[in-house]
C-alpha cells in the first residue's frame, strides 16, 4: 500500500488561504465543497510514458504545459471528493485490438487505485460514492474518451462495467461520427452505427458525453436520448465567450440544460481567450458565469481536460490551485451555495439520475 505525501489543508483553511493568498471565506467554501473533476487524462501519460500516478511531482516553475498537472497525492492536497480518470487510446488500433487494449488500459488505473485504497475508492454509482465520502477517499470513476476504441462492436459495452461514461467522440473521424475538427465534415452527423452506439449507451446506463462532437452529431445524439436522461459535454469552452471550433454555442448550452446535465468549463486558454499566454483563471470563471445567464447554476461544473495536452492558466500550476476560482466567484458575489453546484454538486446531480 502506497504512503501519499501531501500537506492536508482539509482542517485548516487559514493555511490555505495563506498559501494561496485568498480570503479566508474562500478556502472554507472550498474545503467544505464535494469537488468533482468529471475529465482528467493522466492515465495516458502513464501509458506513453511510465508517469506514476501514485508519487507526488512538482510542478515547474512557470506552470506545466501539457502533463504533470494531477496525480494522486495532489488530488488528496487539493481536497478532491471525487476524478473521473479518462481512457484515451489510439485512434488508429485495429478493431480486433481494441476491446482488449481498454480492458489493459482499465485495469492500469485499477491497479493504482487499489494501492492507494486507503485513500482512493473505485466508484460506479451515486451509492459507491457516498460510501467513499464518509470514509473520507477520493472517489474514482473511469471513462473513456473517443467512442473509437471500441467501435468495432456494440457488444462491447456489455463487457466495460468499469466504464460509466464515453465521449462519443474524440479528434478523428470515427464509425460513430465526426469530430468538430474536422471542418469539411460538419454537415455529417452520427451514423446509424453511431444512433445505436448511444442507444446502447443509454440502455446500459453510460452517460452520453458530447464533447468533441460536430453540431450535427450533437444534435442527433439528443434526439436518440430519452427526455428523462441527462447529457453532458465535460469539458469545453463556450463560443459566445470566445469563438472556437471546439467550443459550443447557446443553442447546445440550453439543449443539455434541457436534459437535466451539465456543461463542463475546460481550463484551457487556447478555448478560453485570446490571451493564451497572459490567461487567469478568470476566463475560466467568465465562461462558467455564461453558461449560467443562458441556463441557470444548476448546469454547470469544473471541466478541467488536466494532462490533456493542455496549458493552464498563468496563475494556474496545477490541481491544487483551484482555490483562486472559488476567490474569483466570490469577487462577483456569488453565494456558496452556487458555488458548490459548480464544484462538485451540479456533477453528483446527474451521477444520481443515471447511476444511483
Amino acid at each position: 500500500m502506497n504512503h501519499l505525501q501531501y500537506t492536508n489543508y482539509k482542517n485548516n483553511p487559514h493555511l490555505l488561504a495563506k498559501r494561496f493568498n485568498i480570503s479566508i471565506e474562500s478556502a472554507e467554501i472550498y474545503l467544505s465543497s464535494e469537488i468533482i473533476d468529471p475529465h482528467t487524462v493522466s492515465y495516458v501519460w502513464t501509458r506513453v510514458f511510465g508517469y506514476d500516478m501514485t508519487k507526488r511531482h512538482k510542478p515547474k516553475p512557470f506552470g506545466i504545459p501539457f502533463l504533470n498537472q494531477v496525480d494522486f497525492p495532489r488530488c488528496r492536497e487539493a481536497n478532491m471528493s471525487g476524478i473521473v480518470w479518462d481512457i484515451t487510446t489510439n485512434p488508429f488500433l485495429r478493431d480486433k485490438n481494441k476491446l482488449q487494449v481498454i480492458k489493459k488500459n482499465i485495469q492500469m488505473v485499477l491497479s493504482d487505485i487499489n494501492k492507494c485504497s486507503h485513500e482512493f475508492k473505485f466508484v460506479s454509482s451515486y451509492t459507491d460514492y457516498q460510501e467513499s465520502l464518509k470514509d473520507n477517499k477520493t472517489a474514482s470513476w473511469l471513462s473513456i474518451q473517443g467512442g473509437q476504441a471500441i467501435d468495432n462492436n456494440l457488444d462491447n459495452l456489455d463487457k466495460i462495467p468499469e466504464i460509466h461514461r464515453i465521449t462519443l467522440i474524440h479528434f478523428t473521424k470515427s464509425k460513430i461520427g465526426v469530430s468538430s475538427f474536422d471542418r469539411k465534415n460538419r454537415e455529417i452527423g452520427l451514423s446509424n452505427f453511431g444512433k445505436e452506439f448511444v442507444e446502447k449507451m443509454v440502455e446500459n446506463k453510460i452517460i452520453v458525453d458530447l464533447s468533441h462532437i460536430n453540431k450535427k452529431g450533437f444534435f442527433d445524439a439528443l434526439n436518440i436520448v430519452k427526455k428523462d436522461t441527462p447529457v453532458v459535454v465535460t469539458h469545453t469552452g463556450i463560443d459566445s465567450v470566445f469563438s472556437s471550433w471546439r467550443n459550443i454555442d447557446d443553442q447546445q448550452i440550453k439543449a443539455i440544460a434541457n436534459t437535466g446535465g451539465t456543461v463542463g468549463i475546460i481550463y484551457y486558454p487556447k478555448y478560453l481567450a485570446k490571451t493564451l499566454f497572459s490567461c487567469s483563471t478568470d476566463k475560466i470563471v467568465d465562461h462558467i458565469e455564461h453558461v449560467i445567464k443562458i441556463a441557470g447554476e444548476d448546469f454547470v461544473t469544473l471541466g478541467s481536460d488536466y494532462d490533456g495536452m493542455i496549458s493552464l492558466p498563468k496563475d494556474m500550476k496545477d490541481i491544487t490551485y483551484q482555490p483562486l476560482l472559488v476567490e474569483e466567484m466570490l469577487k462577483r458575489k456569488w453565494t456558496p451555495e452556487r458555488i458548490k453546484k459548480i464544484l462538485g454538486l451540479n456533477f453528483l446531480r446527474v451521477i444520481k439520475n443515471i447511476r444511483p
